[in-house]
């Protein structure tokens, strides 16, 4: 028998999920009204608990120097993740800096003329380019600018744009599963669990590869006829932009691409070096700030802050249940449901977070399921770095069966509607049900034939 406290706590989170999904409003304002609930009507005045507050909070966190060096000790996160929230906001910073002085669209451009501007290489490259900086920036921001210099890319050479929008969008969340600061949902378990980007590069990174493969062989295959080049290729490279034109600063490019550089290799090695993933995203933000000069004030205006308080919000939702006990309940059914068997329970996860992730943004998801993880592999016995992949797995690439699937779907598909090229459900689930559906099977299979 659920408990008021439970009862409260659920209803909380169902309905902040539920105005999330309506997409009336910006998800940040549902998630912190949920957040103010949270804290005031559960916590203090049904549990008159303000030591759940705090311990939900997680503060006291933030003052330790583990929090930002831990060395070779992996910290765990509970409450609200500090370290998804820093790392992000910094890496926000970094590419709101290099948009600035036009990398992004000079590595587009560039791209396109490496393969002649003609529309089946562009197919290729671009899920490429899409997969590959996925690995390494937020796939949001990885679609912002890659669907629009696809369509500026459509305009010119006459091909329809959104086969490659969808491609791109596929890729982009196929790619941000290898490693941990790809695609959030990974920051979110990464950061909870203490796994580092080459946990995720030597367990997520291979599925991920083969997901990519699959994809490339598939869209090549149904967009083969009709992405038909249109006109002569020299024609088409006449009409191309040069990548120069992208640039605003040629010195400042320089300088922002070096700090995306330093970044990546803070990244890759904070295994060795002992840094967190926090003070990695400060590391970003503080040069890329310093650099700027008088722009300083203008990077810090188009930080997207709305999706900052999002997490902040959503993470003390998650609390609520957390604390109430609510998501030990459900690890508890999800251990009777397998029998505490890690075969059963590898496609158990994995099938209801790509269910889930299709149906719902997969952020929220893995934040609800992170817990959940902890404790069934507390109660059952099983292997927490099995489950934290297979979970991974689950939303990163379920996320890409429908356009509100994941926030890349939401940004690349609004982006082309804005742009004049509507991508509608029926079409867009036309070209990403069944490959989801392939990536998620070659998956199952080999998550049990790899941790079972």
């Amino acid at each position: 028998m659920l408990s008021l406290s439970q009862i409260l706590a659920i209803a909380i989170f169902a309905l902040m999920f539920a105005a999330i999904i309506s997409g009336k409003i910006h998800r940040y304002i549902p998630a912190i009204i949920g957040a103010a609930l949270v804290i005031v009507v559960l916590f203090l005045v049904v549990m008159k608990s303000p030591d759940s507050v705090w311990n939900v909070l997680n503060l006291s966190q933030i003052g330790e120097w583990s929090f930002w060096v831990p060395g070779e000790q992996h910290v765990e996160s509970h409450g609200v993740n500090w370290q998804t929230i820093i790392f992000i906001g910094g890496m926000m910073v970094m590419v709101v800096g290099m948009e600035m002085v036009g990398f992004f669209r000079w590595l587009c451009l560039y791209v396109a003329r490496l393969v002649g501007c003609k529309v089946i290489p562009i197919l290729f490259a671009f899920m490429l380019l899409s997969g590959f900086l996925a690995m390494f920036i937020d796939s949001i921001t990885v679609m912002l600018f890659l669907s629009m210099v696809t369509i500026e890319l459509a305009r010119l050479l006459k091909f329809d744009p959104v086969p490659i929008i969808v491609a791109e969008i596929f890729a982009a969340n196929t790619g941000g599963s290898a490693t941990m600061c790809g695609d959030p949902p990974n920051i979110i378990i990464g950061t909870a669990f203490g796994y580092t980007f080459t946990d995720f590069a030597m367990n997520t990174g291979p599925i991920a590869w083969v997901g990519m493969i699959i994809a490339l062989g598939y869209f090549f295959l149904i967009f083969r006829k009709s992405l038909k080049q249109q006109g002569d290729a020299e024609e088409m490279m006449k009409s191309c932009p040069l990548p120069s034109s992208a640039i605003t600063n040629p010195g400042l490019f320089k300088v922002e691409v070096g700090i995306f550089l330093l970044v990546v290799v803070l990244l890759v090695t904070h295994a060795q070096t002992g840094l967190s993933v926090a003070i990695i995203g400060v590391i970003a933000a503080i040069l890329t700030i310093l650099v700027a000069g008088r722009n300083a004030w203008h990077i810090i205006k188009h930080v997207d802050w709305h999706t900052l308080l999002f997490f902040l919000g959503l993470f003390i939702c998650v609390g609520g249940m957390e604390e109430t006990g609510v998501l030990k309940m459900l690890a508890e059914y999800i251990g009777q449901m397998s029998g505490g068997n890690i075969t059963i329970a590898i496609p158990i996860i994995l099938w209801v977070s790509t269910f889930a992730s299709a149906i719902v943004d997969n952020i929220p998801f893995a934040a609800t399921m992170v817990p959940v993880i902890r404790q069934l592999s507390v109660m059952g016995g099983m292997s927490l770095t099995t489950l934290a992949w297979t979970l991974a797995i689950g939303a990163d690439i379920g996320g890409n069966a429908t356009p509100i699937g994941a926030s890349a779907n939401v940004v690349g598909t609004a982006v082309a509607a804005k742009e004049g090229y509507p991508i509608g459900w029926g079409r867009y689930l036309k070209y990403s049900i069944i490959p989801t559906i392939i990536v998620i099977g070659v998956s199952n299979f080999y998550l049990i034939w790899r941790y079972a």
